[in-house]
């Protein structure tokens, strides 16, 4: 009588949520769960979950009318569409969007990531900027991720005598070291580097690729061009060279500066900007271990692929390998390659993480239009679509959220693209003929995923809870693309937010101990599902997957399938027909 009453109880309580969360959807937003969680009896504050209070209760209460308030309780902030992505949304901060109330309608609106534009403001806005992303994740009990992006060497010439010259094509023109300023006929370039490194033929490219030149002759103090495409050329603009590879370090001065900054305010990615070859990933991974060894083991590490020679074999394998994430940075590739060429390496470096399991974000000019009109155009819905069937991790705004006049209505706009193509069949079914090319490794990790991705199918779960340390087990999971939601289950705080930019995948922080009970850790991992709003009949399953002993990084050997109510329920429903009795 006992149990069937609490079990009565708790699913009553489910309905009032569900209810709860249509009321929400109809109002735009729903209420978020309470800051205060109390557990008693078999669940008696274990738990830890991020920014939630856990309050003891007299082992009198009633556990029924204890479980029953706790089920009620409202579902996550805002709408279900929002939660239910599995594309994640990388936003820039800027003036358009750095006050509290800013930031927090992005993140209802679908952001799951903010990204510090180094290259603009000061340290102390930055600071203030990460202290209101935490009050947010504190208010809203969801784990959010700040990535550091920074500036990288600018190679910029000199400045002109009357400040702008025009060149015409077929001219000559050279580039110097001369600190004198510039003419018609030449201009000072304060980077030695370039000099020594260009030979006859090379190209270089100057104002964003406007000006074309090919080098026809060097010496040691300068090169000489011819004019290719003419216009005009002002003071400080910036050069590129799409066919050398630069002897310089992607990390100036600013950068270690600004680096070591971001590290003492906890950001969770840093993206390395001027990724030439593998070394300059190295180059970062050590400035962050003599820095801080313990950001080392939780800071990840995301390189900006916007230069020919980090694009091209065998170099991009070997830079995908050596880190956590990705950018596809198409605006700086777009100058250095031709246009035509640029959706072709983005579609080969999507391809190329997949094979590693190594998230990968789309970024540039994604809604461009939108820092100026309220709606995109279509063009620009097809180019977040075609990164999202590509198979992408997550997808970036830039100016359109930073200094936009709609930042919350490109972040919007984005999601319901999202939402439109992850609910279209060819994305699944691409994503499925994708997964019949990944080749699994002959680990425990690797089975154990397949076999949920399997199970998750066969049974129609509604979620596949991990418990994860570092995300290791997280992330392969996430590169099959399960047909349900991931629930990431870990200790570690940094790796909840790090997996926030993820396909797939919303983290809460649960600390498990070794000796925990196995059967209490899945109530524990079934009522946090409940929470997030996975399981709302008790007909619902759960996949769940883990390491024993808990707390061992790496290790994946375990998977059950358990109902909404816990390992100890299992409907009547859910036995094999006239085969089988629930006891």
């Amino acid at each position: 009588w006992w149990r069937r009453s609490r079990r009565q109880a708790r699913f009553a309580a489910m309905w009032w949520r569900w209810l709860a969360t249509v009321a929400g959807l109809v109002s735009g937003l729903v209420a978020p769960p309470p800051a205060v969680r109390r557990v008693a009896g078999r669940r008696a504050a274990r738990r830890v979950e991020v920014y939630s209070v856990v309050e003891e209760v007299p082992a009198t209460a009633s556990v029924v009318a204890e479980e029953a308030a706790e089920a009620a309780a409202p579902a996550a902030p805002g709408s279900a569409e929002r939660w239910l992505k599995a594309t994640k949304q990388l936003a820039t901060l800027g003036p358009a969007s750095s006050t509290l109330e800013m930031i927090e309608a992005l993140f209802l609106a679908g952001v799951d990531v903010f990204r510090l534009n180094f290259s603009h403001g000061k340290h102390e806005e930055k600071a203030e900027l990460v202290s209101m992303i935490r009050s947010v994740e504190e208010k809203h009990g969801r784990p959010i991720a700040i990535l550091a992006d920074l500036q990288g060497p600018k190679l910029r010439v000199g400045v002109f005598e009357k400040d702008k010259v025009q060149l015409v094509k077929g001219q000559k023109f050279r580039f110097d070291l001369d600190e004198e300023p510039g003419d018609a006929g030449r201009v000072r370039l304060p980077h030695k580097e370039i000099i020594a490194t260009l030979r006859v033929g090379d190209t270089l490219l100057v104002d964003d690729g406007k000006l074309r030149m090919t080098v026809t002759e060097t010496g040691a103090e300068y090169v000489e061009t011819r004019v290719e495409v003419s216009g005009a050329i002002s003071n400080r603009k910036g050069v590129n060279t799409p066919s050398v590879v630069l002897p310089i370090s992607p990390l100036t001065e600013k950068d270690r500066a600004d680096l070591a900054f971001a590290l003492s305010v906890g950001v969770d990615w840093v993206a390395l900007s001027f990724v030439q070859r593998p070394e300059d990933i190295v180059e970062l991974r050590q400035f962050v271990a003599d820095r801080s060894p313990a950001a080392a083991e939780s800071v990840k590490i995301m390189a900006k692929l916007e230069k020919p020679a980090a694009v091209t074999a065998p170099a991009l394998s070997e830079i995908i390998a050596l880190c956590d994430g990705i950018m596809v940075a198409r605006g700086d590739l777009g100058v250095e390659m031709r246009p035509e060429d640029v959706p072709i390496i983005q579609k080969r470096i999507i391809t190329e993480c997949k094979r590693q399991a190594t998230p990968v974000v789309v970024a540039t000019q994604m809604l461009e239009s939108m820092i100026e009109s309220p709606t995109p155009t279509r063009a620009e819905c097809s180019d977040i679509a075609t990164a999202i069937y590509d198979g992408a991790d997550a997808v970036m705004l830039s100016a359109e959220s930073a200094a936009g006049s709609y930042p919350v209505e490109a972040v919007t706009m984005q999601r319901r693209v999202i939402t439109r193509v992850e609910s279209d069949e060819l994305y699944r079914r691409a994503q499925t003929q994708d997964l019949a090319l990944l080749a699994p490794e002959k680990t425990a990790t690797d089975a154990i995923t397949l076999a949920a991705r399997q199970v998750v199918d066969t049974v129609s779960a509604k979620c596949l809870c991990i418990f994860t340390t570092r995300g290791t087990t997280v992330l392969r999971a996430a590169n099959r693309r399960p047909h349900a939601p991931i629930l990431a289950l870990t200790p570690e705080i940094a790796t909840a937010r790090a997996l926030a930019l993820v396909w797939g995948v919303y983290s809460r922080v649960l600390a498990v101990k070794p000796d925990d009970e196995f059967d209490l850790v899945l109530q524990d991992a079934t009522t946090l599902a409940v929470e997030a709003g996975y399981l709302n009949d008790e007909t619902d399953l759960a996949v769940v997957t883990a390491g024993l002993p808990f707390s061992t990084p790496g290790a994946a050997n375990v998977i059950r399938v358990v109902p909404a109510g816990g390992p100890q329920e299992w409907p009547e429903v859910l036995c094999y027909p006239e085969k089988e009795e629930c006891v």
